[in-house]
């Protein structure tokens, strides 16, 4: 683990996963992919992308969902809770959803991904920019 003096702390909503998050993320984006709207029930997410080496859980070991070829997605075994994305295109990081962190608006949002499968009657009114593909590291 990173020795930063930033540390996020986030769970679940029963408390049984518990993580820290070390240092300033990698990027911070919604994400409007259908497989993101259906594995969280709502109209987009957020993430928060990490480094691997800056993260690890605290409490707690969550189970995992192969929700297609080369993606893990986990979530808290008791009360369902999603927890993560990992994919081995970014074997290197770990995609956490911005709800179970304890101060999600430490997390402003940078970009929209996969743009093209978004909800049509979701208007979010912003600046950002907008994209049919992840951020990565220099995507800042």
């Amino acid at each position: 683990m990173n020795k930063s003096s930033v540390k996020h702390l986030g769970g679940c909503l029963c408390g049984d996963l518990r993580f820290e998050a070390m240092a300033d993320p990698l990027w911070v984006a919604y994400c409007h992919c259908h497989s993101c709207r259906r594995s969280t029930g709502a109209p987009v997410t957020i993430f928060v992308g990490y480094a691997k080496s800056n993260f690890r859980y605290i409490n707690g070991k969550p189970e995992g969902y192969n929700s297609s070829p080369g993606i893990t997605r986990s979530f808290c075994g008791r009360c369902g809770t999603p927890i993560s994305y990992e994919g081995d295109w970014c074997p290197d990081e770990v995609h956490l959803y911005i709800s179970t962190f304890d101060e999600p608006e430490n997390f402003p949002p940078q970009v929209h991904v996969y743009t093209s499968e978004a909800i049509p009657w979701l208007k979010i009114d912003d600046s950002l920019p907008r994209r049919n593909e992840v951020p990565r590291k220099k995507d800042k």
